[in-house]
Order: C-alpha cells, then sequence, then structure tokens
C-alpha cells in the first residue's frame, strides 16, 4: 500500500515515515468497480478525494441536454476532480464509468483536511493543482475574448479536461459549435481541416478527437508569448 500511495500525484515527494503515520491516522477505503460500472455521477457531491489507483475509467462533462459532451480516460495513478473537493459548488461535473476492472481509493474530506495539516509537501501538492487549474481558466478567457477560433478549440477542451487524460474526445453536431464560437461554417471546417494536417485532431460529422492534450496546450502557450 506505501507504493501504491507514494505513485499518487497529491502523495508525491512525502517521505514513507510520513505514509506510515497518516495510515494509522486516516481511514482509507479501497473500492473495486466491473467494466462499465458507473464510479460517480454528474452532480454527486464530493464528500470524498478519491484516486485511481488501478485499471481506467472515462470521464464525462456534459450541458443539461447532452449536445454538448468532452469525455477523456484517466488511469493509475491519478485523482478523479480534485478542484470540487472544496468551494461553493462542491460537486463532480463530471460522470466517471470504469473502463476495465477499476480500483479507486477514497479518503473522507475530514480525513483529508487532516493528512493536508500533517505535512507542507501534502498541502503544497494539493495547492499546486489548484493554481494550476486557476492560471488555466484565466488564460483560456485570454483566448476568448481576443484568440484565434483555434485557441478557442483548445481552451474549451482544456478547460473540461483534467491533466494526464487521454483519448479526449469533444462531441457535438458542427452546426452547433460553430453557432458556439459564433463563426460561419467554412471558417470552422478550415480550422479543424488545418489542425487535423498537423495531426493535432480527428474529425466527423459529429465528434472531434484529439491525438494529444499537450498539443492543444502548446496552441495556447505560443499564443501567449
Amino acid at each position: 500500500m506505501y507504493e501504491i500511495l507514494m505513485g499518487l500525484p497529491l502523495f508525491k515527494g512525502v517521505s514513507h515515515e510520513k505514509i506510515s503515520e497518516i495510515v494509522g491516522m486516516a481511514k482509507f477505503h479501497f473500492l473495486k468497480y466491473l467494466p462499465n460500472e458507473i464510479i460517480l455521477n454528474a452532480g454527486d457531491q464530493c464528500t470524498h478525494i478519491k484516486f485511481i489507483i488501478s485499471g481506467k475509467a472515462r470521464l464525462t462533462i456534459a450541458n443539461s441536454d447532452d449536445r454538448f459532451k468532452v469525455s477523456q480516460t484517466l488511469e493509475a495513478p491519478n485523482v478523479i476532480a480534485p478542484e470540487f473537493l472544496f468551494g461553493r459548488a462542491p460537486f463532480y461535473p463530471c460522470t466517471a464509468e470504469a473502463i476495465e476492472a477499476t480500483g479507486i481509493l477514497q479518503i473522507s474530506k475530514s480525513d483529508y483536511i487532516k493528512i493536508l495539516n500533517t505535512d507542507e509537501i501534502f498541502l503544497f501538492n494539493f495547492l499546486n493543482i489548484l493554481s494550476k487549474n486557476a492560471q488555466k481558466a484565466v488564460d483560456g478567457i485570454l483566448a476568448i475574448t481576443t484568440g484565434s477560433l483555434e485557441e478557442r478549440i483548445a481552451f474549451w477542451i482544456i478547460s473540461l479536461t483534467q491533466r494526464g487524460g487521454t483519448d479526449i474526445a469533444l462531441t457535438c453536431r458542427q452546426r452547433d459549435l460553430y453557432s458556439l464560437f459564433g463563426v460561419q461554417r467554412t471558417s470552422f471546417l478550415a480550422t479543424l481541416e488545418s489542425m487535423r494536417n498537423r495531426g493535432i485532431i480527428e474529425y466527423n460529422n459529429n465528434e472531434i478527437r484529439i491525438n494529444s492534450r499537450d498539443s492543444l496546450l502548446d496552441i495556447l502557450n505560443t499564443a501567449a508569448e
């Protein structure tokens, strides 16, 4: 168990002795999910922090009528939507479904607060994740207001997925997407074709699949320079 914990993103850099201390202090719940079993639903209250410790899960965020969806695959070791543990709306924004036999480690919010208070490394790891997401939002807002269509598409997908997410797909009819972005169909298709020619995406009438999330980050980082 020590190796599992020390490999998790929010526990990195913590000593073996400190891990031993928190194992004796906090309750760790190990859960198993079969393929296609629901781990959590969008709107569920975030009362625990949940780590993927084995297997893979498919996370999907959708709007109220399911016409717009962004999905991604997260595999171990990873944490599901940690930024929603606190705040005014501590509810999961996504549905998570096991792709294969998947192990989840969950820790209650109260126990996790105790862990954060035992060592600065725990606290810094968590604050770094929150800070990265906050800074990502600022970059994205700037891209929406002044950026190219390519930058705006990149921001939408980056903001709705996590670092480490793979097999990312944006599912929506093309006519809804170019209306959403406020552009003509010809401009929208020209942008998608340019991104496909550079190996960033694949697409059809109802879906855009991302070959590499890092390539979208490169688009935003280049625009910020």
